[in-house]
């Protein structure tokens, strides 16, 4: 029952982590300001938060799962998944850091807009994180599957 728990879990949080990323390439965009920032940078909060979990929850799953730790340490299909996951994270700082920065400028400056170029930058690498959970995916399902080569 532990194991249905853990994998329910994690795969809603992994979902929720989809749709934080897919919220926060809507909110950000050229001409945001104000409201919108504030709430991008609440989002992208929740979205930090969210990936804490996704990792907590699958740290559980290796450890406290049906399959054991060795299925998960020994398989290829698992360490593809994890430096897709790492990508997502690393593309993800870009867009952090950013928006604290517009936080900070906003609160500062009420009319405050940022740079049309910097939040095109912005939503590319937010772009670039959407486009790796197919391939966290494909990896989980082969490694569901096929198990170590």
């Amino acid at each position: 029952m532990t194991d249905l728990v853990l994998a329910i879990g994690h795969h809603f949080l992994v979902f929720t982590l989809v749709a934080f990323m897919a919220l926060e390439f809507a909110l950000i965009r050229p001409g945001s300001a104000g409201g919108a920032l504030m709430r991008a940078a609440r989002l992208d909060a929740a979205y930090g938060a969210c990936a804490a979990l996704v990792v907590a929850v699958g740290i559980a799953r290796v450890v406290f799962g049906a399959k054991g730790a060795d299925y998960y340490l020994s398989n290829p299909w698992f360490w593809g998944k994890m430096v897709a996951f790492a990508a997502i994270g690393g593309l993800s700082i870009i867009p952090t850091l950013s928006l604290l920065a517009w936080r900070r400028a906003g609160k500062a400056d009420p009319t405050f807009t940022p740079d049309a170029d910097r939040v095109r930058r912005v939503r590319f690498f937010i772009a670039a994180q959407l486009a790796l959970p197919p391939i966290v995916l494909i990896c989980a399902a082969a490694m569901a599957r096929f198990g170590a080569f």
